[in-house]
Formats: structure tokens, sequence, C-alpha cells
């Protein structure tokens, strides 16, 4: 099989119900359940509290202005004053216990999708862009907790405010309770289609907007190809598309959701004209005092405030679920490469590395190696050459299963490397990359990832092997000297140098050296090959060569094209051949 399909797509293939969401968020919300269900009830009375002050109109209205009778109600106001005090401090204490625990799930999400990113395997990166990793993997887990929780609290409290409200309005008339609750429903029906119209525009969102995350990565990252190729104005424009995309999108956004708050605006006006009108009927006909209409009509304005505006609300819970959909998506996706139950240590290479019939393919019925076979004695070192494209950089990406194999098999002294844990198999492979990705931190920090619990004595031998002692001496801090990001302050064959550093003190039995020379001064590359010559003994080595002065004592060089082996052999032999493909290799490279 080729290289499994892992590229994220905005739009989920889940249809979930609100169950469906409880479940998947049920795992991070139960650690702290206790304190998310007392905010939700704290939300019960700042909401039920609102009905105070129109139920508390009725007496101070019949008894006030109609009977003038003063002393009657004074105890109204302080009512007033003492429930509104009490709600506020609620109000505060439910934004506090939303924050906290909205905050600690979202970080909890943000943890399982970092630790769900770390598991996947290259393949995955190759397939999506920063910026989809980053919308998929961060700005998610925002969307999804945050806001969730934000309008949760705003909906209960709505609700009890709503449900308080009502009760007063059917005490002061039911007659025209029977009016405001139609109204209310016919401006509650359009937000049922609120997840249909914009679960198309959320994906295109979603795709525009890790776009412009890419541009940024990608303007930072090449900065200096941008200044060389005078490429800023290229640049700018292509920022400009991705943002009038984005504006096309918002605008599209408004006109499939905006109508709905005007709309609540006129049914809500024609409730309250209904209800004025009559309600003045009704008073004339003594079947409701003054008090109960006034205490109806404020009761009725605060119902309809909040409602007026809760179709943006609304949306926002549509895409928190929306979001929520997403980060479900991600976190089910199974990985390929992963260990075999009952998985063996690998603890070290005693025999030989084989490649048993490989056959390799990134994608579908595109072959990249075809039917490999290859032995290589432990302590030996095999050199990978050919023309670009030919497929040494994916053999050597197959021993550490960075990807796994189509067909064949890879074993370490007879046992198929699938059956080691992928950890021991790391564990026991170092590798010097051509294009080495340094960490922000110190030099000392860098090269520890090698072997976190290198001793001074250690770190300072790999230095002086990598040629890297005399650059740190020089600095006025030392092994402690910051790097930069991506190693910034550091020339290119310093970053080289550093990251052979950290493959010596590994001191791992296998060691793949890809181009692991090639941003070196031929100063320092005679100096550096030296020390990786040293790192060669008594260890078995891939190297991946272009600079065929590299690898003539190599014990093995193995000649790849188009995806097949096509010559095997030591130096002198293959020299030997007449019109073989090294020799002419060799020729074209030091002709002159």
């Amino acid at each position: 099989m080729s290289v499994r399909n892992y590229v994220l797509q905005p739009e989920t293939k889940q249809k979930l119900k609100f169950a469906d969401h409880y479940k998947q968020m049920w795992p991070f919300v139960k650690p702290y359940w206790i304190r998310a269900l007392l905010a939700i009830l704290i939300c019960i009375p700042v909401g039920a509290l609102d009905s105070v002050i129109a139920l508390a109109l009725k007496p101070y209205m019949d008894h006030v202005l109609v009977d003038k009778d003063v002393q009657s109600p004074i105890y109204i106001p302080l009512l007033i004053v003492a429930f509104t005090t009490v709600q506020g401090l609620l109000n505060y204490a439910a934004i506090y216990l939303n924050t906290w625990v909205g905050t600690r799930i979202n970080h909890d999400i943000k943890r399982a999708l970092f630790k769900k990113l770390m598991v996947f395997e290259p393949a995955f990166f190759d397939q999506n862009s920063s910026g989809i990793i980053l919308q998929r993997f961060a700005t998610d887990a925002d969307i999804a907790c945050l806001g969730l929780l934000d309008n949760l609290k705003l909906f209960v409290s709505r609700f009890f405010s709503s449900v308080s409200l009502i009760a007063v309005l059917i005490y002061n008339s039911w007659q025209l309770s029977i009016i405001a609750i139609v109204v209310l429903i016919c401006a509650l029906l359009p937000l049922t289609q609120v997840k249909r119209r914009i679960k198309g525009l959320i994906k295109d969102t979603i795709e525009r907007s890790s776009g412009i995350l890419t541009h940024y990565n990608e303007c930072h990252a090449g900065n200096k190809t941008i200044a060389s190729y005078n490429l800023q104005e290229k640049m700018y424009l292509q920022c400009n598309e991705i943002l009038r995309m984005l504006f096309k999108l918002t605008m599209k956004m408004v006109k499939k959701t905006g109508w709905m708050t005007p709309l609540m605006h006129v049914v809500v006006s024609i409730g309250v004209g209904a209800v004025i009108g009559f309600g003045s009927y009704l008073i004339v006909n003594g079947t409701i005092s003054s008090g109960n209409f006034v205490s109806f009509i404020t009761a009725l304005i605060m119902l309809y405030t909040p409602i007026k505006g809760i179709g943006k609300n609304f949306n926002n819970v549509q895409i928190s679920f929306l979001a929520i959909e997403r980060i479900t998506d991600i976190l089910n996706i199974p990985s390929d490469i992963t260990d075999k139950e009952n998985a063996k240590e690998l603890k070290t290479i005693k025999e030989n590395i084989c490649f048993n019939h490989i056959n390799f393919e990134y994608i579908q019925n595109t072959p990249v190696l075809k039917d490999i076979c290859l032995r290589v004695k432990a302590g030996t070192t095999v050199a990978l050459v050919g023309n670009s494209g030919g497929g040494k950089t994916t053999i050597v990406n197959l021993l550490p299963r960075f990807y796994d194999v189509t067909d064949g098999s890879i074993t370490i002294d007879g046992t198929d490397i699938r059956d080691y844990s992928l950890k021991s198999l790391r564990e026991n492979i170092a590798i010097v990359f051509q294009d080495n990705f340094l960490f922000s931190g110190t030099i000392r920090d860098n090269i520890l990832l090698g072997k976190p619990d290198a001793s001074e004595e250690e770190i300072h031998k790999a230095l002086k092997m990598a040629y890297l002692e005399e650059f740190v001496n020089e600095q006025e801090n030392g092994l402690d000297t910051d790097i930069g990001e991506r190693g910034s302050s550091l020339s290119g064959g310093q970053r080289q140098r550093l990251a052979i550093a950290r493959a010596l003190v590994k001191n791992a039995p296998i060691v793949i050296l890809d181009e692991a020379t090639s941003a070196l001064d031929n100063r320092s590359e005679a100096v550096v090959q030296k020390a990786i010559n040293n790192l060669m003994k008594d260890r078995t080595v891939f190297v991946i060569a272009h600079r065929l002065s590299t690898i003539q004592n190599a014990d093995l060089i193995v000649v790849l094209n188009d995806g097949k082996i096509i010559e095997t052999g030591r130096h002198e032999e293959l020299m030997q051949k007449e019109n073989g493909a090294y020799r002419n290799l060799y020729n074209a490279q030091f002709k002159n």
C-alpha cells in the first residue's frame, strides 16, 4: 500500500447531534464536572432574578401611582437593590468559574491534540501545510471550548431568565401571555437553519484562514529569499488575495445569518405592538389593572431584548459545535506507524541490516523504490549515490520508520523493524540531515537532545569531534549561548556541525549521514570529515553523498537510479567497470 492520505479536510464527514457532542467532550469535562456544574447552576438564579424588577412593578404601580399609597411599597426599592446586588455577585462567580473551567478544558484539548500531533508520521506533515496544522490543532480548541462555554453560560442564564419572565407574564395576564409566547416561538424558528447555512462557509473560511497563517510562516522562514529576489510585492499581493477572499466569505456569512437579528427585531416589535393594543383593551375592560399591564410590559421587554440578539450567540454556538466535530475527526485518525502488541526492544545491532525486496510509493501507483535488495553487515559503511530523485533519502527514511515499506521488509539481525518498538528503534539510530533543524535555546540544549543525561566530558568530546569546540570557547556564555530560533545566530556550517555534535553525543550503533558535510566550507569539511570518520568506527553507517570524494573508503557503494539498484561494490571495483554508472558519475565530477 502507498502512504495513506492524511490531508486534513476542514469539513467534517460526521453528522453529529447534541448527544454526540456531549459524549465527545465529556472526557475533557469529566475532571472538572463539579465546578462546571456549579458554574451552570449559578447561572440559574442569575437569570431568574431578572424577573424581580418586573414583578415588583405591579404592587408599586397599583399602590403608588393608582392608590397614591406611599408607605405601603417602601420595601420594593430596597428589594430591587438587594436582589440586583446578589445577582451581580452570582454573575461574577459564574464568570470566574466558567473562565476557570473553560481554560482548563481548552488546555486539556490542546494537550490531547498536541500529543496526537506528535504520533503522526512524516507523511502527515508532508500533506498538510503549517497553516492547516496551526488552525486545526490550536485555533479550533479555542473556538470549540472557550466559545462554547461562554455562550453556554449566556444561554443558561437567558433560559432561566426567560422562564421566570414568562411566569411573570402569565401571572399578570394569561391572555397577553399567549400573544407573547407565540411571537417568541416565531422569533426563534429561524435558528433551526443556522448550522445548515454556515457549515460550508466555515469549511471555506478555515481553508483561507489557514492559508494566511501559512503565508506568514513562509514569509518568516523565507525572508532572505524574498529580499534577494525582490518578492515583497508578490508576497503582498498573495496576502491581499487571501484577505480579499476572507472578506468575501465574511460577507457571505453575514448574508446567510445577518438577517436573523433584524428579523427578530421586526417580529418582537409586532409582539410588543400587539400586547400594547390588546392590553389597553383589557385595562379599559377591567380585566387587568394598570400595575398588571406595566409589570407585563416590563417583563415582556426584558424577555424580548436579549432574544433580539440571540441569533449571533446561537451562530457562535454552532461554530463551536463544528469545531468540536473537527477536533474529534483529528483525535479519531489512526496512525499507521505504531508499535505492535508486545513489541521487542532493540538493544544494538550485532549481525546485519537487510532490505528484502523493498518496494515503496508515496502516491499510489507511483513507485519510488523498486525491488531493493541490500545486505549491510554490522559495523560497515554503505554509501548511497546516484542522480537526484533516485531514492537514496527514501531508503534511509524507511530505516527509522519515518515511513513504512509498501512491500517487502527491513530486518535488523533477522527481526523485522516493525516488530521493534519505535522508541527503541529510533534510539539506536543517529541522523544528520542535509537540512538540520535546530531548536530555539542554547548550544547545550541542542546537543543534549541526542542524550539528555550526557556528561560534560561527553559534550566537550562531541564538540571537539565536530570541530565546534573553538567556536564555543569564543562565546561569552560558552555552551549556554542562545542560538535563536532555528539557530538563526549561527552560520550554515556551524548549524551543521552542531547537528553532527548532537549525533555524536547520542552514540547510536546506526548512523545516517544525509549530505552531512554539504554546508561546510573546504577547511571545515576536511576537519569534520575526520570527525565523521571517527564516528563511523565500529558503527553501521549509511552515507548519502553527492561529493564522491567523501565516500571512496566506504565498505560498499550502492548506485541508485530511478528507484532501482543498478550497481554495488567498492570504489576500486566500480571504477574498473567500462561505462559503469558510478564511473561515469565520478569522471563527470572530477574531469577537471
